[in-house]
C-alpha cells in the first residue's frame, strides 16, 4: 500500500514538473527578428491549397520557415515535402519531438483536432488548429484546460476573425447604436452540380497498407474497413465531421459571437435533410438550418444549403438600428422613427484585415513573438464548438437541446 502511495506521489510530482517545464517552454518569447519554424500536420487540400502557400509567401516577409510536414498518406506527404523542401514525417509524434519547431498547424480531419492539440501543447508547441477546434464539446473542455495549464498560444482557424468588422461591430453594439439587439441572421450556402462535397476527379492512387495508413487516419474514430469515400470525403460522415455545422457554420456563428460578445447559448434547435442529393452516400444533410437563443435575450438564425447558393443579408437586428455586414465591412442603418432623437445618419465601417489564412497565421506569430492578443483564442473556439455541436445533437435527435451552464454539458430540453 505504501509503495502505491509513493508511486502516486511520484506521478503527481512528475506531472506537475512536466506542466511547469512545458509552461516555461511556452513562455519563451522570440525576438521580432527571430525565425519561427512551423510543422504542418495534415497535407490535404486545405494545407496544400492555403496554409502552405501562405506560409511560403511569409518566408521572407515574416521570417517564417516550414520545417516539417506530416501526413498518413504518402502521396500527399511527398507532394508537400517537394513543394516546401521541408522534412517529411509520417507520425505526428515524431514531428512534435523536433526541438526546433516553434508551432504546428493542425490541418487534419476534425476527429483528430483535439488529440493532436493536446499532444502539441504537452510538447510545448504553439498551435494553429483548423476549425472546429474539436469534434466534441467534451474534447473542447479538455483543450481549454490544457491550453490554460501550459500557456502555449493557440489560434483556432476561423480566419474571418482576422477581419476587424466583428470586433468593431461589438463596440457599436455596446455603445447602444443599435438599441437592444433581438436577432441576428447569417448564412453559408453553396450549389453543387452533383453529389455534394465530393471530388470531380477522385484520387484513384490510394492503397491502404501501401501508401496509406488507414488505422492512423481513423485514430480515435470508430474502427471501420477501408472506404475510399470516407477517406477522401470525410466531411460527409459523422465519425469525422459535423458536416455543414462544423465545416461552414462555425465560421458564421463565431462572427456573431464576436460581434455580440456572446458565449454559450441557452437552447438550440436544428432542422434539415438530404433534400436534393437524396441518393448520396453522405450521412450529413445537404440542407441545414439552426436557431439559437442566448441568455442575453436574442436569437441567432444560421441557414445553409448545398443545393442553392442565393445568400441572405448578414445582419444584427436592433430595436433602433440594423447592422448589415458587407464585403467592405458593415453599415448601420437607423430604424426610422424608433431611432434615438430621430437621427437618420448611417454609420459605415470600412474593414481592415480580412478572411485570410495568411493574416491569421501572422496574428499567431505576433502573439508568440510579442504577446499580441489572438483573433480566435481557445475560449472563442470553445463557444463555437458548443453552438454547432448542440445544433448537430438537436438535428440527430429531433429535439431541442439546452446548455447546462453549471455542468458545462449539453442536455435535452
Amino acid at each position: 500500500m505504501e509503495n502505491n502511495k509513493i508511486s502516486r506521489r511520484a506521478f503527481v510530482s512528475a506531472s506537475a514538473a512536466s506542466i511547469v517545464a512545458t509552461a516555461a517552454s511556452a513562455k519563451r518569447v522570440l525576438g521580432a527578428n527571430n525565425r519561427l519554424r512551423v510543422g504542418i500536420i495534415g497535407c490535404g487540400g486545405l494545407a496544400q491549397g492555403a496554409h502552405i502557400p501562405s506560409l511560403m509567401r511569409m518566408a521572407e516577409t515574416d521570417n517564417v520557415e516550414i520545417a516539417a510536414v506530416c501526413d498518413v498518406y504518402q502521396k500527399r506527404l511527398d507532394q508537400a515535402a517537394t513543394k516546401t523542401g521541408a522534412k517529411a514525417i509520417k507520425n505526428y509524434h515524431e514531428l512534435l519531438d523536433q526541438k526546433d519547431i516553434d508551432y504546428v498547424a493542425v490541418v487534419t480531419p476534425e476527429h483528430w483536432h483535439a488529440r493532436m492539440t493536446l499532444d502539441a501543447a504537452d510538447a510545448g508547441k504553439h498551435i494553429y488548429c483548423e476549425k472546429p477546434m474539436t469534434w466534441s464539446i467534451e474534447q473542447a473542455k479538455q483543450v481549454v484546460k490544457k491550453i490554460q495549464q501550459t500557456k502555449v498560444k493557440m489560434q483556432v482557424g476561423v480566419q474571418g476573425m482576422s477581419d476587424d468588422s466583428y470586433e468593431t461591430a461589438q463596440k457599436y453594439v455596446k455603445e447602444g447604436k443599435l438599441g437592444r439587439v433581438v436577432q441576428a441572421q447569417i448564412d453559408y450556402s453553396r450549389n453543387h452540380k452533383r453529389d455534394f462535397w465530393v471530388s470531380d476527379e477522385p484520387d484513384k492512387d490510394v492503397r491502404p497498407g501501401e501508401n496509406l495508413d488507414w488505422n492512423a487516419f481513423l485514430g480515435p474514430a470508430p474502427k471501420r474497413p477501408f472506404d475510399l469515400d470516407r477517406f477522401l470525403h470525410w466531411r460527409r460522415y459523422w465519425d469525422y465531421s459535423g458536416g455543414i455545422a462544423t465545416d461552414l457554420f462555425v465560421h458564421r456563428i463565431t462572427r456573431i459571437i464576436r460581434a455580440l460578445d456572446l458565449k454559450f447559448p441557452n437552447r438550440v434547435v436544428a432542422v434539415g435533410g438530404k433534400w436534393e442529393f437524396r441518393d448520396s452516400a453522405a450521412e450529413i444533410p445537404d440542407t441545414f438550418d439552426m436557431m439559437l437563443d442566448y441568455p442575453e435575450g436574442l436569437s441567432v438564425v444560421v441557414l445553409s444549403s448545398m443545393a442553392n447558393d442565393t445568400p441572405i443579408p448578414h445582419v444584427l437586428r436592433g430595436h433602433e438600428a440594423t447592422l448589415e455586414f458587407t464585403r467592405d465591412g458593415f453599415v448601420i442603418r437607423p430604424q426610422g422613427r424608433f431611432n434615438k432623437e430621430g437621427d437618420k445618419t448611417e454609420i459605415v465601417h470600412k474593414k481592415s484585415g480580412g478572411e485570410d489564412i495568411l493574416l491569421h497565421h501572422r496574428n499567431l506569430q505576433n502573439a508568440i513573438r510579442n504577446g499580441d492578443a489572438l483573433k480566435c483564442d481557445v475560449m472563442t473556439g470553445y463557444y463555437g464548438v458548443v453552438a454547432v455541436r448542440l445544433a448537430i445533437e438537436s438535428y440527430r435527435k429531433s429535439k431541442y437541446m439546452k446548455w447546462d451552464a453549471r455542468r458545462e454539458k449539453a442536455v435535452e430540453a
